[in-house]
């Protein structure tokens, strides 16, 4: 049935059905369906006909004229909705519009100036080679005019007019930065402007020092966008603290402040950095809001400030902000980043990092942004999302997690950091702090129940650089496959640290954490950075030992895009209670992998460990493994781990002995998963030949094929030409396991789509018993068909749900699992082919 429905000047709304009868709705009328209607949008049936009786005003209405009623007010929501979209849109591709002529016009203006520069360096070159056949004594005439170009500073020093004379140069050189041709700006690799973009972000070209631009919309005032930035802890990971140390006012409503700013250093082999600078804000003729900084240096004759034990004082280039309103609210920004780090001061191998604007773009300039955006989400959408908490206490526990991690790696002592004595071996540093602060809220007691008198936080660190290892990809497997490198037992005594139960050290366990759960929690606008709860199951524990069940893991993770240039990957856990509150102490461990040169590895984000680089035979070896060497391009990370452990006092000695085995234990887990997913372990690099698949993979192939063609009286594959058993069971459409013939059975091979189905690889295959695989009800049928695959040879399962390693149902139209016979006729494994599969 159709109808149309109009809203009358009496506020009646009025409804035209196709038989041509007509339904006027009173104002009270109107009003009570409209109550209904933010209750429930899309009331059923009986809810109608409930509404109907409870509302005498409307019983004279058919039931059928008020589900067109409702139908209309759904179609105007969404109009409505569709139509408020359409307007932000179009807001934002106006300002984007103006931010592009903006960045056109300048350009225009940075063409012009370089074609004069050419053209006033030729009438040089020109005059040049004329004086050298003329006369010399005009070379006195040149130099002498030369005095009168040089421009003359007003006197400046710590006085109030000394101070200003300082941040109106600051103003104007940023500005010339900002908006104008003092830089010569390049578009960031990889970032194109567009409305669903972070902005127009450039990175600087032939300057000194590292610099960096971005232009975007923020949907804040420009007083709000100014206090944010100002408060530079609160977006930017790397910023340990700012000290305000003095403040003045201007006579022109402006505020000149001087600051002390110290960063986090990024890793163990490098220092910290701080700055002593002057901050400048005020507002420009046009009403734009401008906060400009740079550093105060000697040659300023300004205030000085005395340099600090171990950290190397950075230069500040003028840099800041320009927010301007937008029309229709919000607020357009332009940011500069330039700095000289003083690469001098770290190992020749880690420059590239205080060398980089593209880093400093990353972690810096578009941090600004992506903070501001974040937060105008937050102000403009206050949802409450995971756990129940609201998207601000989420960020702030993601800021505690980064903070913490930056105080692990960096090991200030007026943090309370002091250093032990080594082993003998220095790859591994061990720090213990005692602090009150630090150990507040940290649970801890004794086997018979009574409260330990001091406690500590000891921290394993090192570094480590990984050759031709994309960070990203390295990263995603230390988060998906955690059981390769982690300790299930040193897991459960960290976790103990943040329960109300008894903490022991961890020693060997019977059982061990079978797999973990991966619950989404937050994550940004970008996806750039996301946080998760981790839940690792416990498998079995030995009575005697007072371990916890499951554990659970707040993870914050960052980094994973491997589009991304020059982008720094973290992983970041501290163990969490499964009621953990916003107060709860967090002592967070990771890892921090950041690249050295920007020719990153363009692999394709599913390429996973694997036997692909093993399927192809031939007279030589060879294979087509251009796909991959021509990718296989020379990059260098390097690796930060760093973990802490809440430990009583008197443990100390064992504690630190368990932590410097365990960081061993986890660099040598990460050398051994950073070789295989190398390119170059698999492409041709070097003269280097792929090897062929190995003899137990071709035969564990044909003994497959062999056994499904006597069990099921067909064959297994079809058509396979010149290629080998092995390369097309590997590529087989429909996901192909094996497992053991075990008291636990878990898997030992599987082909690409196994591996697909699973999300696992082959490194951490063997991690995934079969039981897991299967929910309650696929278990029972499991357990009550396996005899008759071991008696019969085979056994076909009808349609059902399985997990993957990361607890995702997966549906398959049906399965048929056969019995692997070897040379001698006896049973090697139990095959599994799920037909038809796919995530639901």
């Amino acid at each position: 049935m159709m109808a149309v429905s109009s809203t009358c000047k009496d506020g009646s709304t009025k409804i035209t059905m196709d038989n041509g009868k007509y339904v006027r709705y009173t104002p009270e009328q109107v009003e009570a369906l409209e109550r209904l209607y933010h209750e429930c949008p899309k009331p059923s049936s009986m809810r109608r006909q409930q509404l109907i009786r409870e509302c005498p005003i409307l019983s004279h209405i058919e039931p059928k004229q008020i589900k067109v009623w409702f139908q209309n007010r759904r179609c105007r929501e969404k109009q409505r909705k569709e139509a408020s979209r359409l307007q932000a849109v179009n807001r934002k591709l106006t300002a984007m519009n103006k931010l592009l002529m903006e960045e056109n016009d300048r350009l225009q203006k940075q063409v012009s100036q370089l074609v004069y520069e050419n053209s006033y360096f030729r009438q040089q070159t020109q005059n040049a080679t004329n004086l050298a056949t003329t006369d010399t004594s005009c070379e006195s005439v040149v130099t002498s005019g030369q005095h009168h170009l040089t421009p003359q500073h007003p006197p400046r020093d710590a006085s109030p007019a000394g101070l200003l004379s300082i941040a109106e140069e600051t103003l104007a050189q940023f500005l010339s930065k900002a908006t104008g041709t003092a830089v010569e700006w390049v578009q960031m690799p990889g970032m194109k402007p567009g409305p669903d973009s972070i902005g127009i972000v450039a990175i600087s070209h032939g300057c000194t020092g590292v610099a960096a631009r971005a232009c975007g919309l923020v949907g804040l005032e420009p007083t709000r966008v100014a206090e944010i930035l100002k408060d530079r802890p609160s977006w930017f990971r790397d910023c340990r603290a700012v000290d305000v140390v003095n403040a003045l006012s201007t006579g022109s409503g402006g505020t000149i402040e001087l600051l002390y700013m110290q960063l986090y250093a990024p890793t163990t082999l490098a220092p910290a950095r701080d700055f002593w600078l002057l901050r400048y804000t005020s507002v420009l003729e046009d009403g734009s809001l401008v906060v400009c900084e740079r550093s105060l240096n000697n040659t300023q004759n300004g205030p000085s400030m005395p340099p600090t034990q171990h950290f190397v004082r950075a230069e500040m280039l003028p840099s800041g902000y320009l927010i301007r309103p937008c029309e229709g609210g919000g607020s357009i920004i332009h940011v500069v980043d330039h700095m000289d780090l003083e690469p001098w001061s770290v190992p020749e191998v880690l420059r590239p990092l205080y060398e980089s604007s593209t880093l400093l773009a990353q972690k810096t300039t578009m941090a600004a942004l992506r903070h501001l955006r974040q937060v105008s989400q937050e102000v403009s959408q206050p949802n409450v999302t995971g756990w129940g908490r609201r998207p601000a206490a989420l960020r702030a526990l993601s800021q505690r997690l980064s903070k913490g991690f930056n105080e692990a790696v960096n090991g200030f002592a007026d943090e309370g950091w002091s250093m032990l004595e080594s082993d003998g071996i220095d790859d591994v540093t061990v720090l213990v702090n005692s602090s009150p602060a630090k150990m507040m809220g940290v649970n801890f007691s004794y086997a018979n129940g009574f409260p330990s008198m001091s406690n500590a936080v000891l921290c394993a660190k090192a570094s480590m650089l990984l050759q031709n290892v994309p960070p990203a990809i390295l990263l995603r497997f230390l988060r998906e496959h955690r059981s390769e490198w982690a300790d299930s037992g040193i897991d459960a005594y960290a976790a103990a640290a943040v329960k109300a139960g008894p903490c022991s050290l961890p020693m060997s366990r019977a059982g061990n954490f079978g797999g973990q759960v991966i619950l989404p929690l937050a994550h940004t606008i970008e996806h750039e950075e996301f946080m998760e709860v981790i839940k690792l199951e416990n498998m079995g524990y030995r009575e005697d030992m007072l371990m916890p069940g499951d554990v659970f893991l707040l993870q914050l993770c960052s980094g994973v895009d491997e589009n991304a240039v020059g982008t720094c990957a973290e992983l970041i856990f501290a163990p969490i209670d499964a009621s953990f509150s916003d107060d709860a102490p967090i002592i967070p461990s990771g890892f921090r992998i950041i690249p050295l040169d920007s020719g990153m590895d363009a692999s394709s984000p599913n390429r996973t460990l694997d036997l692909a680089s093993a399927l192809e035979v031939g007279p030589a070896g060879n294979r087509a493994s251009g796909d991959l060497s021509g990718r296989s391009g020379c990059t260098k990370s390097v690796m930060t781990i760093a973990f802490q452990f809440a430990f009583e006092m008197h443990l100390q000695e064992n504690v630190a002995s368990m932590a410097r085995q365990y960081v061993r234990s986890i660099i040598a887990s990460v050398q051994r998963v950073a070789l295989a997913l190398s390119p170059s372990h698999f492409g041709s690099h070097a003269g280097f030949r792929p090897p062929p698949g190995t003899p137990e993979a071709h035969t564990l192939a044909r003994w497959i094929c062999e056994s499904y063609r006597c069990y099921l009286g067909v064959e297994l594959l079809k058509n396979e030409g010149s290629e080998s058993i092995l390369k097309t069971l590997w590529h087989h459409s429909d996901a192909l396991m094996c497992c053991s013939l075990k008291t636990l059975p878990v898997f030992t091979f599987a082909n690409q789509a196994g591996l697909d189905m699973l999300e696992t690889t082959l490194v951490a295959l063997q991690d995934i018993t079969l039981e897991k695989i299967f929910d309650d009800n696929g278990r029972k049928t499991l357990y009550s068909e396996f005899p008759q695959i071991m008696q019969q040879g085979f056994m076909c399962l009808q349609g059902g749900i399985c997990l993957s390693s990361m607890g995702r149902p997966v549906s398959y139209e049906r399965a048929v699992a056969w019995k692997v016979l070897n040379e001698e006729e006896s049973a090697h494994c139990i095959c599994f082919m799920f037909i038809n599969w796919s995530f639901v």
